[in-house]
């Protein structure tokens, strides 16, 4: 790119985001131009460029603006590595999402009466022994009638509302993770607690006004903290996210649960 100069108005056109967009980032600092004309015309080099992307990636994550600039103007950061991690993150979605659309076919073609025909729909994705695996131990932490009152209520739900909780389960988890160095009593930490709540209580089968006990949710929260499969990103265990989920999940049972 050599010491090509972009106006405000050809990034714009080259990255895809609007003129205004690039303000709000030059007002906020979270991307000036590197010179500004005599007229006081935005110019931008090969170093905003990167960094650009950089942020466009962090947004296709969902991160808050003000969240990538902490990350960015972090002493530490380093650019090969936040690609990678980028490369790994994006990886990670697009595998979901290739799980998601093959669940759905499979979802259609269980369907009846635009209902789910057999609990083995509720572990699509998964090969039929580790979908049986993981009802049996279900069924051992929280007894077989839980389940099964479980598995009636996502089997009535219909498509439409079982895919939507599944996307927010997967929503909510990702903004978990990017909130897992945050004090796990903090508001925006438990916000997300206030949705996954509200998510379990649905994957649970829960009523209109029928809450989760508190002792059952901080429950759960152990059971991710002792079963590594349950908070594992990519296959990989991670058992500072699941400490991080259990204090969150312990202070929201105590706040609102309890």
């Amino acid at each position: 790119m050599g010491n090509v100069r972009y106006s405000v108005r050809q990034l714009a056109r080259l990255a895809g985001v609007s003129v205004r967009t690039l303000h709000v980032y030059d007002k906020m600092g979270l991307l000036q131009p590197s010179v500004r004309t005599d007229a006081g015309y935005r110019q931008y080099g090969e170093a905003e460029l990167l960094r650009l992307q950089q942020i466009l990636f962090y947004k296709e994550l969902d991160i808050p603006l003000k969240k990538i600039a902490e990350l960015m103007d972090d002493p530490g950061f380093d650019l090969i590595e936040a690609l990678t991690g980028h490369k790994h993150a994006l990886s990670a979605r697009r595998d979901r999402l290739d799980t998601l659309l093959k669940t759905i076919d499979n979802t259609i073609d269980h369907l009846k009466n635009n209902t789910m025909s057999n609990f083995e729909n509720l572990y699509e994705g998964m090969p039929r022994e580790q979908a049986a695996v993981l009802r049996r131990e279900a069924i051992d932490n929280w007894g077989e009638e839980a389940i099964r009152r479980s598995e009636n209520a996502l089997l009535e739900m219909g498509k439409d509302r079982f895919e939507q909780l599944k996307a927010d389960q997967q929503d909510i988890a990702q903004r978990l993770r990017v909130l897992r160095g945050e004090d796990p009593q903090s508001g925006p930490v438990q916000e997300q607690i206030a949705r996954h709540c509200e998510m379990i209580r649905g994957f649970w089968g829960l009523g209109p006004g029928e809450a989760i006990k508190a002792r059952a949710y901080k429950g759960l929260g152990e059971l991710y903290l002792s079963d590594e499969r349950y908070t594992a990103a990519d296959g990989r265990p991670d058992p500072e996210f699941a400490a991080f989920m259990r204090a969150a999940m312990d202070y929201y049972a105590d706040m609102q649960l309890a």
